[in-house]
């Protein structure tokens, strides 16, 4: 009997051991995103990180969404009490974050940000996996001044105040305008990424019978609520249309438009940013060095004319 128990009492340790290590073995990450119903860009980019942030993969996620950047700041915050191995952020500003990531620095925490940059000290993160927001809104102007209009009247429909993607699409805009004396601001406003908010917006300049001949949408959803008050305005658009429809993202749907010639420029933004800070996260934990501490996704863009199945195919997000 005494042989027993002690038989017993050495598989009980040796099954607890194994336990204690395979938890030790689980990297709890903290993931503070914009939520899915943002627009087809975050559905995609929240779907893949939940892909790889999985159990199979050896992590333990736990994810926060919120538009408010307040909010945003409480979740790391509590992330950070909890203890996470790893902060991964997407901000929905830029400011705001520099005692937050001082405090994951001091607790020892890892910071990754992806999608968007924020306005700290570079050592305060451990890397970064972002795009280029301003490029993509340099690309979106040199393409218009192409273009070599007449006049430029401009509905600018901005996206959330203060994110990196909308003072990446806006200040190139901006400086072209203030540069040029023919190229106006019809109305500048923001609808927050919402395309219902965006189509009251272009309903409001219609009704007000200002002459406007592009629909700079600082994403596809917005630009599609922009296109929905042309159309009922009887309003033509596009390629062959009076007024020129620009949007981000290159969702499959946005995609098909530009192809249809219904829109004529479609900005890209990638969102596959989980896996490359997967592999970082795992040479770290292996005590490697990370090469690179800011890697920026290649992006382009679409216009009407030129697209191609083959692009939508490759490019287009969603279904």
């Amino acid at each position: 009997m005494k042989k027993f128990v002690a038989l017993l009492l050495a598989a009980l340790m040796v099954l607890t051991a194994c336990v204690a290590m395979a938890e030790a073995d689980v990297i709890t990450v903290g993931i503070v995103n914009n939520p899915p119903s943002e627009s087809g860009y975050r559905e995609a980019n929240v779907k893949d990180f939940e892909a790889v942030y999985t159990a199979e993969n050896g992590y333990e996620a736990k994810t926060f969404y919120s538009l408010k950047n307040d909010e945003q700041l409480a979740a790391a915050q509590q992330f950070i009490t909890d203890g996470v191995d790893y902060l991964l952020i997407s901000a929905a500003e830029t400011t705001g974050w520099d005692e937050v990531l001082t405090a994951a620095q001091e607790a020892g925490i890892g910071v990754f940000l992806f999608d968007r940059m924020i306005a700290v000290d570079e050592s305060l993160y451990t890397a970064a996996v972002v795009s280029d927001m301003a490029n993509q809104g340099k690309l979106a102007t040199e393409w218009l001044k192409s273009l070599n209009l007449e006049a430029y009247n401009i509905i600018h429909i901005q996206g959330a105040m203060g994110s990196d993607a909308q003072i990446g699409r806006t200040t190139p805009l901006q400086e072209q305008v203030d540069a040029a004396d023919n190229w106006k601001i019809v109305v500048q406003q923001t609808a927050t990424w919402d395309e219902a908010e965006a189509k009251k917006i272009t309903e409001s300049v219609i009704n007000s019978g200002e002459a406007f001949n592009i629909i700079y949408a600082e994403n596809d959803g917005m630009a599609k609520g922009a296109v929905a008050a042309l159309d009922e305005a009887g309003i033509t658009h596009g390629k062959d249309g009076d007024v020129i429809v620009m949007g981000f993202d290159c969702n499959r749907w946005a995609l098909r438009e530009v192809l249809a010639g219904n829109w004529n420029y479609d900005g890209q933004c990638s969102p596959f940013q989980a896996q490359v800070i997967s592999d970082m996260i795992q040479k770290v934990e292996a005590g490697e060095a990370i090469e690179t501490k800011l890697v920026i996704s290649e992006e382009t863009y679409f216009e009407a004319g030129v697209i191609t199945e083959e692009d939508i195919a490759t490019y287009g997000l969603g279904e």
